[in-house]
C-alpha cells in the first residue's frame, strides 16, 4: 500500500523479454532487460483517486490552465474516412477535462472509478509526488502488464480474444465509424475485464498511460498541447484501439507524446521501488 492508501503489486526483478520484431517499428528490436524489483498500481489512477488529490492540493490540470482551457476529445464519424488523418475523429473542445471528459456539461460523477484522463504528463507526476511515489518506468510497466508471459503477444497469452471473450476495453466493430458494443465508445470501470497474471487490472485498452521514459520515435498527432518538450512514452493502448487502426493492444507497444499533451484517452498509474527489505525472494 501506499501513503494514499492505493493497492500496489510487488513484481521480482530480473532479466525479462521486452519488445517485439513481429508489430510496429517503434516496438523493436525485441531485446532482454534488466529490472530491479518495484511495486505497481493495481490499478490506474481513477477519478474519484483523482478528485482526492485535487481537493488536497488545490491542482489545476494542464487542460483547465490552457490558453484557451480544453482538450482533445474523441467524436464518431458517420461513415468510413482516411485513417491516415486523425483530425477527421479528434477535435479539440473548449473545456474539456479531467472533471468534463466531454466538454462543457458532461461531468464524472457516475465515472468515478473509470481512469482519470485528460491528464498532461506533469498532472501525473504531480499526483505521484503527493502519494509519495512516482511514474513506471517504460520497461517497468511493459514488465507488469506481460504478467510472466515474456514470449506472449497479448497481456493474457497469444489470442486476442480466447474463446470469443474480449479481454480489455479496445474498439470493436470498424474505426472509427461503427462500434459493435452496446452504448458509445469511451472509458469503462476498471476492473471490468479480467487482471493479468499479476492481477494487474486494465494493463491492456482502456487508457494509454504514461510513463517517465523517453519515446524514441514520431508523435501522434491527435493530442492537444503546444508540442513542446521531448517525446514521451505511453504504454497500454486504449478504448479507440483497433485491428485496422491502432492494434496496438499489446504489452510491446508504445506510442510518444509530448508531456503537455491531453487527451480523452490518456491516463496513467503510479510506481515506487521496493526496499530492500522487502523485495521478493
Amino acid at each position: 500500500m501506499t501513503a494514499a492508501g492505493a493497492p500496489m503489486v510487488a513484481i521480482r526483478g530480473g532479466r525479462f523479454r521486452v519488445g517485439s520484431d513481429e508489430h510496429y517499428p517503434e516496438e523493436r528490436p525485441a531485446r532482454d532487460v534488466v529490472v530491479a524489483a518495484f511495486r505497481i498500481d493495481r490499478d490506474p489512477v481513477s477519478n474519484r483517486a483523482f478528485a482526492a488529490f485535487v481537493a488536497a492540493t488545490g491542482h489545476r490540470t494542464a487542460a483547465e490552465r490552457a490558453a484557451p482551457p480544453g482538450s482533445a476529445v474523441f467524436v464518431m464519424t458517420d461513415a468510413p474516412v482516411d485513417l491516415r488523418d486523425p483530425a477527421r475523429w479528434w477535435r479539440f473542445v473548449a473545456g474539456a477535462s479531467w472533471r468534463a471528459p466531454e466538454g462543457a456539461g458532461s461531468h464524472v460523477e457516475d465515472r468515478a472509478e473509470h481512469p482519470v484522463v485528460h491528464v498532461a504528463r506533469a498532472d501525473a507526476e504531480a499526483y505521484a509526488a503527493w502519494r509519495g511515489v512516482r511514474l513506471p518506468t517504460e520497461a517497468e510497466w511493459e514488465v507488469a502488464a506481460r504478467g510472466g508471459l515474456d514470449a506472449a503477444t497479448y497481456a493474457w497469452g497469444d489470442d486476442l480474444a480466447p474463446g470469443g471473450r474480449l479481454m480489455a476495453n479496445v474498439w470493436t466493430g470498424a474505426f472509427p465509424w461503427y462500434f459493435a458494443r452496446p452504448g458509445a465508445p469511451g472509458t469503462t470501470a476498471i476492473g471490468s475485464f479480467p487482471p493479468n497474471r499479476y492481477g494487474l487490472a486494465d494493463m491492456i485498452g482502456n487508457a494509454w498511460e504514461w510513463t517517465a521514459s523517453p519515446f524514441d520515435g514520431h508523435a501522434e498527432r491527435h493530442c492537444h498541447g503546444d508540442g513542446s518538450g521531448a517525446l514521451v512514452a505511453l504504454k497500454g493502448g486504449s478504448y479507440l484501439c483497433a485491428a485496422e487502426y491502432c492494434a496496438r493492444y499489446r504489452p510491446a507497444a508504445r506510442i510518444g507524446l509530448t508531456p503537455d499533451s491531453t487527451a480523452a484517452n490518456v491516463g496513467f498509474r503510479c510506481a515506487a521501488d521496493e526496499p530492500d527489505e522487502e523485495r521478493p525472494a
